[in-house]
C-alpha cells in the first residue's frame, strides 16, 4: 500500500498492527491512531504549529526529574486525571467520593498518635480535625490508616521548603481508634498555585487560565477489605472552589472550616486564641463492590496508581 492521502492514511496505519498479539495493546493503539488522526484533521495544523507541539512535549519531558513530573501536571490541568478517576471510581451510594492524588504526597510520612499536632514548623492558624471511617451500613473501621497532607498558611507544602522548616510539616499518618475515629491538630491550609515555571504554566497562560487550587486537606485512607480512598476536604467559600485548576472539587467533599473562639477545644485543650474546626465522616468502598464495578467495565481489578507531580 502506498500513495496515502489525509483520508486513507488512518486505515493504513491501523492495518499495520492488525496482527498485534495483545488484544489490549491493539485496542489502545487503534483508538490512539483514530482519535489522533481525527484531531489533526480537525485542527489542520501548520508545519510550524506541529513543530511547536513537538518542542512543547520535549520541554515537558526535560522538566521531569526525581522531584517533578510535568506530564502528570499536564494530565491534571487538562482534566484527564479526573476523567481517569471517574472511570476507575464510579459513584457508589453512601461511599465517600474520590478525587485527584495531587502533587505533594510522600512515602513513609511521619507517624503520629491520635490528637497530636501535625504542623511541625509550618506557620498558619491552628486547626482541629476529627471524624470517623466506616463501611457502608455504618460499621466503624478500627485500625484504619489515615494519611494526611496539606499546605501551610501561605500556600506552600513542606516539600517546597524543607530546608527552611528543617523537616516535614502538615503531614502525617495515624490509625483510627477502636471506634473508627481519628483526630489531630494542624494548621489551616489555604489556596495555592500548581507549578507554573514549565510548559504547563505556559499552557495555562496561553489558555487564559489561573493556576490555583482551592484550600483543602488531602486524605488517603486504607483498611483491610476496602478499596483505598484518595480524597480531599475542601474549604467552603474558598475563592477558587468553582474554578479548581485540576477540576477536583465535588460538592460532597466541601465542608465549612468553622472559626471557633478561644476556649476549650473538642479534645479538652485550652486555646488562648481562635482556631478552625472541621469534621468529616468517611465511608470506604468494600473491595467486592470495587471488583464488581471493574468487571462491569471489562477491566482487570488492580490497585489504583498513585498520581503525583513528584515520583515516588
Amino acid at each position: 500500500m502506498r500513495n496515502f492521502d489525509e483520508n486513507s492514511i488512518t486505515e493504513a496505519v491501523l492495518q499495520r498492527f492488525a496482527d498485534c498479539p495483545d488484544p489490549r495493546v491493539k485496542e489502545i493503539s487503534g483508538a490512539l491512531v483514530r482519535h489522533l488522526h481525527d484531531f489533526v484533521r480537525e485542527i489542520q495544523p501548520t508545519e510550524e504549529e506541529w513543530a511547536y507541539a513537538i518542542d512543547f512535549l520535549t520541554r515537558a519531558g526535560q522538566k521531569c526529574d526525581d522531584k517533578r513530573q510535568e506530564f502528570i501536571l499536564m494530565s491534571d490541568v487538562l482534566g484527564v486525571s479526573m476523567l481517569i478517576d471517574a472511570i476507575n471510581h464510579p459513584p457508589m451510594e453512601a461511599v465517600t467520593e474520590s478525587t485527584v492524588f495531587g502533587p505533594f504526597h510522600v512515602n513513609n510520612p511521619p507517624k503520629f498518635e491520635l490528637g497530636d499536632n501535625l504542623a511541625g514548623a509550618m506557620q498558619g492558624d491552628p486547626m482541629y480535625v476529627e471524624g470517623t471511617i466506616s463501611s457502608p451500613g455504618g460499621a466503624r473501621l478500627a485500625g484504619a490508616e489515615v494519611d494526611i497532607w496539606h499546605s501551610d498558611g501561605i500556600g506552600n507544602y513542606d516539600v517546597q521548603q524543607l530546608d527552611k522548616l528543617g523537616g516535614f510539616g502538615g503531614r502525617g499518618v495515624m490509625k483510627t481508634d477502636a471506634e473508627g475515629r481519628f483526630r489531630f491538630w494542624t494548621i489551616r491550609p489555604v489556596y495555592y498555585p500548581v507549578p507554573t515555571d514549565g510548559p504547563v504554566g505556559e499552557l495555562l497562560r496561553a489558555q487564559g487560565r489561573h493556576p490555583f487550587r482551592p484550600a483543602h486537606l488531602h486524605f488517603m485512607l486504607s483498611a483491610p477489605g476496602h478499596e483505598r480512598l484518595v480524597t480531599h476536604i475542601f474549604a467552603e467559600g474558598d475563592k477558587y472552589i468553582d474554578s479548581d485548576a485540576v477540576f477536583g472539587v465535588k460538592d460532597s467533599l466541601i465542608r465549612t472550616y468553622v472559626l471557633k473562639p478561644a476556649g476549650t477545644a473538642p479534645d479538652g485543650r485550652k486555646m488562648d486564641k481562635p482556631y478552625y474546626y472541621v469534621d468529616y465522616d468517611f465511608v470506604l468502598r468494600p473491595l467486592a463492590a470495587s471488583r464488581q464495578a471493574s468487571s462491569a467495565r471489562n477491566r482487570t481489578d488492580a490497585a489504583s496508581a498513585s498520581i503525583s507531580y513528584i515520583p515516588k
